[in-house]
């Protein structure tokens, strides 16, 4: 149990590692370079909210992804429905390396953008639930937070994996050079890493969970109403949970690096290394704020951390506006060890409000419609608050209101079994 427990949770986190890599490089791509080779004929803010606009349409396909593959999700098996996943992403994301710009085909060249990002949302949609549940389902009941925070960990190795690929293509290259070619290269190199994760994907083992409710036919045709007859509550709930996460990663990791540049003066490279610097943080807080988790209780250690990123935005502008280098990057550690601690202990904590026969479609949907309200609009959003205040003060708030909306959400929102996310009793544990 404990060995395949361990290969499923590494499976997971490469295959979940490569996913974000993918969603990541258009994140940095949205913020540092389509403004000027997708929307070259308006000035320069518009060309930035523009750029936005692209980044946050895959937001809306990712619902979309969690309805079609948590459906079949949970009819036919997590495994399947993440190599499909996988591979979707792969090469969607390798042909935004292949497309032409602006100046060679004209408008076709954002509406293939945007094309292409949509369907990069259909498979990040579907992605996050099955890889939940593939872990949390493999892993012994008192080691659910620690072995789900795998998953989550796959997220800020993206990150960082995506920034420093950046930061390579700007640094050993010109400016020009970079706006003419070597923006391409981190997508292209998509097309490599999806054999990666696809060979260990098809490797796995099916859910013993997903099993045991095949052989007990449990299976239902019909998820999706299951959850609309007794779970809407949760699904909302879930969203309102999520929602600080989402603006509070989409802020600090994606406009963050058009306010850096554009607004205080960072450089590109500066603002990439920021980034990549509280997403090392991030990795290495992950699973150890998710092993706390498992012996206080994940929604305690997640309610802490809603917390503690309302408290955390105006430290973190602060010290991003004074220009200096070190003092940003303090702030962004600030910012990003309460982050860690929500993020560590949201995969135990979502897929204990489900049952097995409709986990898929229910942690979907409540992840990915949170994504809807919190994550994609929050650059642009906050791209609109600097534009019409001149200042970061209103965003702030933004970030402290979207706090309160997960605090209380958290607090309303129940396990399956109350004993679900509570920690286990020391007499109970079992070694693996």
């Amino acid at each position: 149990m404990a060995k395949s427990s361990k290969k499923v949770a590494l499976g997971s986190f490469v295959g979940t590692t490569i996913e974000w890599y993918d969603f990541f490089i258009y994140g940095i791509a949205s913020a540092l370079i389509f403004s000027e080779l997708f929307f070259p004929s308006y000035d320069p803010l518009v060309g930035t909210l523009l750029s936005f606009a692209t980044f946050g349409v895959a937001f809306v396909a990712r619902p979309l992804g969690g309805i079609v593959f948590g459906h079949f999700g949970d009819r036919l098996g997590r495994k399947p429905m993440l190599v499909i996943t996988l591979i979707v992403m792969g090469v969607s994301t390798g042909a935004i390396g292949l497309l032409p710009t602006y100046a060679t085909i004209g408008i076709a060249a954002p509406l293939l953008l945007v094309l292409l990002r949509l369907i990069q949302g259909l498979s990040v949609g579907g992605e996050y639930g099955g890889a939940v549940l593939m872990s949390v389902e493999h892993a012994p009941k008192h080691r659910r937070g620690l072995y789900g925070s795998w998953v989550q960990a796959g997220s800020p190795a993206g990150q960082v994996i995506a920034n420093t690929v950046f930061i390579i293509m700007s640094t050993s290259v010109s400016q020009e050079e970079l706006f003419a070619w070597a923006w391409r290269v981190p997508f292209l190199f998509s097309f490599v890493l999806v054999i990666v994760g696809i060979t260990i994907r098809l490797a796995l083992d099916e859910s013993p969970e997903f099993k045991r409710v095949e052989r007990t036919k449990e299976v239902t045709s019909a998820p999706l109403l299951v959850i609309w007859r007794k779970y809407r509550k949760q699904v909302m709930l879930m969203m309102g949970a999520y929602i600080s996460h989402g603006v509070t990663i989409y802020l600090g990791a994606v406009y963050s690096l058009n306010y850096g540049t554009e607004t205080v003066g960072f450089s590109y490279t500066e603002m990439l290394t920021l980034v990549l610097i509280c997403q090392a943080i991030v990795l290495v807080l992950i699973p150890i704020f998710a092993h706390i988790s498992d012996r206080v209780g994940h929604k305690k250690v997640f309610m802490i951390g809603n917390v503690g990123m309302g408290v955390c935005a105006f430290p973190w502008f602060a010290l991003l506006n004074t220009g200096n280098f070190a003092a940003a990057a303090l702030g962004f550690v600030i910012l990003f060890i309460p982050y860690s601690a929500t993020y560590g202990t949201m995969a135990a904590f979502f897929s204990s409000v489900y049952e097995t026969r409709v986990g898929y479609s229910g942690v979907s949907l409540g992840y990915q419609f949170g994504g809807v309200v919190g994550s994609a609009p929050a650059p642009l959003i906050a791209a609109a608050l600097l534009a019409n205040t001149g200042s970061s003060t209103a965003i702030g708030w933004y970030m402290v209101l979207m706090s309160i909306v997960s605090v209380l959400s958290t607090i309303w929102l129940k396990s399956v079994s109350s004993a679900a996310s509570e920690p286990v009793e020391r007499s109970a544990v079992a070694k693996d």
